[in-house]
């Protein structure tokens, strides 16, 4: 009995640990590919003329936003 009541303690507490780690996982994740699609957005760039500098504001851009921020950064780099 004593087994049981443990394990589902166990389990909660696994539950709750999870859901608490979840969001700066996915910030991280997302930062991730974002810096990674800013890169490529660098490569492919180049062969058109443009290049958008990493730093702090744009990988923040690219990392939150994602693909939309990629192309609003590519936007702002070839019209400003």
């Amino acid at each position: 009995m004593d087994t049981l009541f443990f394990g589902l303690i166990g389990l909660v507490l696994l539950i709750i640990v999870l859901k608490i780690l979840k969001w700066p996982f996915k910030i991280l994740i997302n930062g991730i590919i974002g810096l990674v699609l800013l890169y490529l957005a660098n490569i492919l760039g180049s062969y058109l003329g443009f290049t958008i500098a990493i730093n702090a504001v744009t990988a923040l851009i690219a990392g939150f936003l994602g693909i939309p921020g990629i192309i609003l950064l590519v936007i702002f780099q070839l019209f400003f």
